[in-house]
């Protein structure tokens, strides 16, 4: 199996026309959407081309959309669904999963403004399915950007070393820190109780050498108290309420020792309006924020940190705004 070269195979093409009957194809897409996942989670334990091999009428939505094609030795398969490894590609499903059962839970709800009434109000599967996909975040933040932040993987080196998740949610992006980071304490807090009891869960199937520096706490960040604390700080700025996060930023800040970094995720800005109104929708779904790269830059900024950096995370997945808090 080989990667697609760009553009994809002659006749195909990845844009999605919607014709004469828009909705028709849109209904079309959610099962497509369902044929790439269920394909790719097969994946996980099998060869790809097996699983290709295997279902072809599955295979065939995808060759429909020009994602698989056959070759004179076999599938090839658009660069897109390639993956650099097993952890990135679980972590990929997981998103794809927790997307989906978000877009059912908003279809069903009788609710105008704010259908999913915030996190609290998803299922226990889509909080694990959104906290496995961070662990992708998690382990780009460790092996990507720390090393690219002045000082930083110095810091947490260093035996006794702090860092805070800030909406830890179910552990996944903790555990990957706290993997990454072998001499550092990962401490997590999150506003909801029943995400941290999923949380407790996932640490006790985790390694317990990695677990054990894992601490979680209810807690909202707004409330974060510490002052010249935490080596790092990490914060999903795009699942707080926007007027929550203004009032944590200052609180963050002040935690962070002097010459550490704090990190925030924010979403992607989307190339198409399409995806740039979902994004929107979804963010008000959530009950969290829109924030782009560019206003949390300007928001650290304003906080009086600096040597502000951008950096994109996996395909599709959060753009990390890091900043670092003066040495004086």
């Amino acid at each position: 199996m080989s990667a697609l070269p760009e553009p994809a195979a002659p006749s195909t093409s990845l844009t999605l026309s919607l014709g004469e009957n828009p909705v028709a194809v849109l209904e079309a897409a959610v099962w497509a959407m369902a044929a790439l996942v269920s394909t790719q989670r097969q994946a996980l334990s099998a060869p790809l081309t097996d699983v290709l091999a295997g279902d072809p009428e599955r295979t065939a939505v995808l060759e429909s959309l020009g994602l698989v094609h056959r070759g004179p030795d076999g599938f090839v398969v658009h660069s897109s669904l390639d993956q650099v490894d097993a952890a990135t590609a679980r972590s990929a499903v997981e998103a794809k999963l927790s997307s989906l059962r978000q877009a059912v839970s908003a279809a069903v709800s009788d609710v105008a403004g704010t259908p999913q009434g915030g996190w609290g109000a998803q299922p226990d599967e889509v909080l694990l399915s959104q906290g496995r996909a961070s662990a992708a975040t998690g382990r780009a933040l460790a092996a990507e950007i720390v090393p690219r932040l002045a000082g930083c993987a110095d810091r947490l080196a260093a035996a006794g070393s702090r860092i805070l998740d800030a909406g830890t949610g179910v552990g996944g992006l903790a555990l990957a820190l706290a993997g990454g980071f072998p001499m550092a304490r990962v401490e997590g807090i999150d506003v909801l109780e029943r995400a941290l009891g999923l949380a407790r869960a996932e640490l006790t199937a985790a390694d317990p050498a990695v677990a054990a520096r894992v601490s979680l706490r209810r807690q909202d960040a707004v409330d974060v108290s510490e002052t010249d604390t935490y080596q790092l700080i990490w914060l999903p700025a795009p699942f707080l309420p926007e007027e929550a996060l203004r009032a944590a930023l200052p609180r963050l800040v002040e935690a962070l020792e002097p010459g550490a970094w704090l990190v925030a995720g924010t979403n992607p800005v989307a190339e198409d309006a399409l995806r740039r109104s979902v994004g929107r929708w979804t963010a008000v779904l959530g009950g969290g924020n829109s924030f782009d790269v560019e206003r949390m830059s300007e928001e650290l900024d304003a906080l009086g940190l600096g040597e502000t950096k951008t950096f994109p995370t996996v395909p599709g997945g959060p753009v990390l705004v890091a900043a670092r808090r003066p040495e004086c």
